[in-house]
């Protein structure tokens, strides 16, 4: 799951946190659980579906950290920048350019290996446009081309099963961006979104009937607490290490009490951002490696697929997961490197040549 990168400073305060390390934690969950969905057809025998009473799987819980990181910095780039153009051109490189590369190598590479379509038919079928659309559009899927299957479980045709919290990141990318254009981002606002996210995943079951709109609210309260705690960062004691450990306390109550999910934006999510917020010189590869996070993300999922292609369907887990990352890691890497950080370089130097145009425009400030 993509999120704004830490704050734009110099030297070697750049990289003072623990962020990169975090969502590369989060994506390797991800990839974990669905090693045993692409696997199995099934996440049941997941070691943490039993570890947290059949409330959830290690990848939902990255799911949810992806999300308050994001909160987080993405009101901070709205508050540091609040330009509509340049945020949203900062949001579309921080998705899009790596997602489209992804859409172009699962539909033109992937697809047509697998496919049992000759390749010819297969590039002319109206189903690789399809495909092509909904990952353009952000659309959750399910995401299938054309006579491909990897295997003979619930989960054979799926693609890419990991892009459909990608149209509701880009919901509450918007939802930042009308809040501050209103003058409504603000501590208030974003403790109000935290209670009404609470409340929706409370009576999930009723938000099936409003699409979209249901699931942006059963995320809302994860991404909302990154905004207060974005909001609350210099008041004294907020990222305390008696309160880190009072959350985590917490965090295995309400998992005990049957809450984990409903609650862990008060535990869980205050946590994420308390360990976020630190810097642990030994996690601090991204320096070197790069933020390879959305990389794993996006890639896992299909290299996940194409080993269980590879086996005849028939490879367990472990296999999946290691040959998976064995995949999708240097994949990971070229995104970020030849894609990813480009694009974003990029939109930085543009948004900055604007800066000073407008700065020359106006002319010398009076003292």
């Amino acid at each position: 799951m993509p999120a704004e990168r830490p704050p734009a400073v110099t030297g070697i305060a750049a990289r003072a946190n623990n962020f990169d390390a975090l969502r590369l934690f989060a994506a390797l969950a991800v990839i974990f659980s669905h090693a045993f969905l692409i696997a199995e057809g099934s996440e049941a025998s997941e070691p943490f579906v039993w570890l947290t009473g059949n409330q959830t799987i290690l990848g939902l819980l990255g799911v949810f950290v992806f999300f308050t990181i994001s909160g987080y910095l993405v009101t901070e780039s709205w508050c540091r920048e609040p330009v509509v153009w340049r945020f949203a051109a900062k949001r579309a490189a921080r998705i899009y350019p790596g997602l489209l590369v992804n859409m172009l190598v699962c539909a033109l590479v992937l697809g047509a290996v697998v496919s049992s379509l000759p390749v010819a038919d297969y590039l002319r079928s109206s189903g690789v446009t399809a495909f092509a659309g909904k990952v353009i559009s952000l659309n959750p899927g399910p995401l299938h081309l054309p006579e491909v299957a990897f295997s003979g479980t619930s989960v054979q045709r799926l693609v890419n099963g990991s892009l459909w919290t990608l149209r509701y990141e880009a919901m509450m990318y918007g939802m930042v961006l009308l809040l501050g254009l209103t003058r409504l981002l603000r501590l208030s606002t974003s403790l109000i979104l935290v209670v009404a996210g609470v409340i929706a995943v409370y009576f999930e079951t009723l938000l099936t009937p409003f699409g979209d709109i249901g699931e942006w609210a059963w995320l809302v309260g994860f991404f909302a607490t990154g905004m207060v705690l974005y909001f609350l960062r210099d008041v004294p004691g907020v990222f305390d290490k008696r309160l880190a450990t009072l959350a985590a306390a917490a965090l295995v109550a309400t998992t005990w009490a049957g809450g984990l999910i409903m609650l862990f934006p008060l535990t869980g999510s205050y946590l994420a951002i308390w360990f976020a917020r630190r810097h642990d010189h030994w996690l601090d590869f991204g320096r070197h490696a790069g933020d390879l996070s959305y990389g794993l993300y996006i890639y896992g999922w299909p290299a996940a697929q194409l080993v269980m292609w590879l086996s005849g369907g028939q490879a367990p887990w472990y296999a999946i997961f290691f040959g998976s990352l064995a995949l999708a890691g240097p994949a990971a890497w070229l995104s970020w490197h030849l894609v990813e950080k480009p694009a974003l370089q990029l939109v930085r130097r543009r948004a900055g040549a604007v800066r000073g145009s407008e700065r020359l425009a106006v002319g010398p400030v009076a003292p």
